[in-house]
This record gives C-alpha cells, sequence and structure tokens, in this order.
C-alpha cells in the first residue's frame, strides 16, 4: 500500500502531493514501483495536527480518486479518513476501501456507511484524536488491551454488516516509542483475532526518535521494521517507499518458499 497525502502538513513531506501532475506521476512511480494499493488522504493525523473541516478534506481527496481511478482502473484505492461523509463521497467517486485510524469511534455512523457501500475496512487502534493522542498511553497490558479492542470493534463492524476487515495495531498513534516495539514484537498475537494485518511504521517516530534521525533518514529503519513485521505475519505493509517494500516482499517469499 502506498501512501498518498493530499495534505499540506503530513508529517513526511516525501508523501505530500497536490498538483494534478505531480498525483498522477507519484500514483504511476507507485505503481510501478509494485503497489497494488493506493491509500489516498486529505486529513493529517500526525500528533497534534490541525483539524479541517468534512467539506475540505473532500475536496482534497476526490480529485485525486477521480483521476487516479481513470488513468489507472486496476489499482485499488484505499480512502483514509474516519469520517464517514468522506468515506462515502471516496467511494462514489472511485475508491475501494476505506482506511480508518479511529476504528469507527469518532464517527457514529462509519460502521453502518461502509457496510451500506460494501467495502473493505481497515479498522485501526487508537485513543482519543489525532490532537490528543498522545495523552493516551496508559494502559494495563498494552497487547492484551488491543486484543480485547479489536475483540469489540469486530464484533461491532460485522454486526453493522461490514464483511471484509483488516486490523492496523497504529503504530505511532496512543503509543509511546517504547510500546511500539513491545507491540512489534508481539505482533503474532494479534492472529488470534483470524483477520489480515496491516502495518504501517513507514519513517515513523519509533524509528527515527530511536536512531536520533529524521523522518527523511529513516528509509532503512523501515525496510528493517517491514521486514520484521512480514516475519511475524503481516499482510500489508502502508508505506512511504514502495520499490524497497516490495523487494523485502520478494526476498521474504524467495526465503520462504526454499527447499
Amino acid at each position: 500500500m502506498g501512501i498518498l497525502n493530499i495534505t499540506p502538513d503530513s508529517f513526511f513531506a516525501g508523501s505530500r502531493v497536490n498538483e494534478e501532475d505531480g498525483i498522477l506521476t507519484r500514483a504511476k512511480d507507485m505503481i510501478d514501483e509494485g503497489a497494488s494499493i493506493l491509500d489516498i488522504g486529505g486529513y493529517s493525523s500526525r500528533p497534534g495536527a490541525e483539524d479541517i473541516s468534512e467539506n475540505e478534506e473532500i475536496e482534497r481527496i476526490i480529485t485525486p480518486i477521480l483521476i487516479i481511478r481513470k488513468a489507472f482502473p486496476e489499482v485499488l484505492i484505499s480512502v483514509d479518513t474516519f469520517r464517514s461523509k468522506v468515506a462515502r463521497a471516496g467511494i462514489e467517486a472511485g475508491a475501494n476501501m476505506i482506511n480508518d485510524i479511529s476504528g469507527g469511534q469518532l464517527d457514529a455512523a462509519m460502521f453502518r456507511t461502509v457496510a451500506e457501500l460494501n467495502c473493505p475496512y481497515i479498522l485501526m487502534h487508537m485513543r482519543g484524536t489525532p490532537q490528543n493522542m498522545s495523552n493516551n498511553t496508559d494502559y494495563n497490558n498494552i497487547i492484551s488491551d488491543l486484543v480485547q479492542y479489536f475483540s469489540k470493534r469486530i464484533a461491532l463492524a460485522h454486526s453493522a454488516g461490514i464483511k471484509d476487515i483488516i486490523i492496523d495495531p497504529g503504530f505511532g498513534f496512543s503509543k509511546t516509542v517504547e510500546q511500539n516495539y513491545v507491540v512489534l514484537k508481539s505482533l503474532e498475537y494479534l492472529h488470534v483475532l483470524e483477520k489480515p494485518i496491516l502495518l504501517g511504521v513507514s519513517r515513523k517516530s519509533m524509528i527515527y526518535k530511536t536512531l536520533n534521525t529524521s523522518p527523511e533518514e529513516s528509509l532503512n529503519g523501515t525496510i528493517i521494521l517491514n521486514t520484521i513485521g512480514l516475519m511475524k505475519g503481516t499482510q500489508i505493509l502502508r508505506v512511504h517507499d514502495v520499490k524497497e517494500a516490495k523487494e523485502a516482499i520478494d526476498l521474504l517469499h524467495k526465503l520462504n518458499t526454499s527447499d
């Protein structure tokens, strides 16, 4: 899954695109490098990010979805949003799935809307909002808390009529750097939920704060953590750098299929 942020303030400048030509070029590059899903977001979810209106978020994502769908009819498009109105607008414009950082907690109509749209749904773990999530990091046991959270949210999503669910542990969301590594180390415990797992660690602070570098210098760290995630059963990598992620997938596949 390649990341396309249609925002002016996403934490990694390399993922930001706005002009039509830039969007198409970036989308083509990611597809050529091996992306099967493009994740389009119009709302920056970095810690402390500015809140924007639903209408502004919709305005940011609709044109990119329309032009990518026309140019690349075969690629899957994901809409990164926690708002049901934005989700509906995105799917109606040609997107295929919804990626919700709040797991349906920030919009009571999200589960019902996704069920009506009959599309796959990525259910992430987060506490609070992007504006205050950094203050919500107290857990009894973070792995058991994640399993309980996902069990409850998945049951609610299924009861609302959502059929296809992917789970995302939410690295960097409502978690300290240390907690992010505890979750990655114990990722295999989430297989008890019997859902595909999406890993989103690309160029995040758990890498550059540990290495005392920056998002721009975090490609190598991203590859390492992605490889660990793949070895623990991750099915989808959400990344800024598709070529390198695809190489990790291909090499691990070669390793696992060699006699």
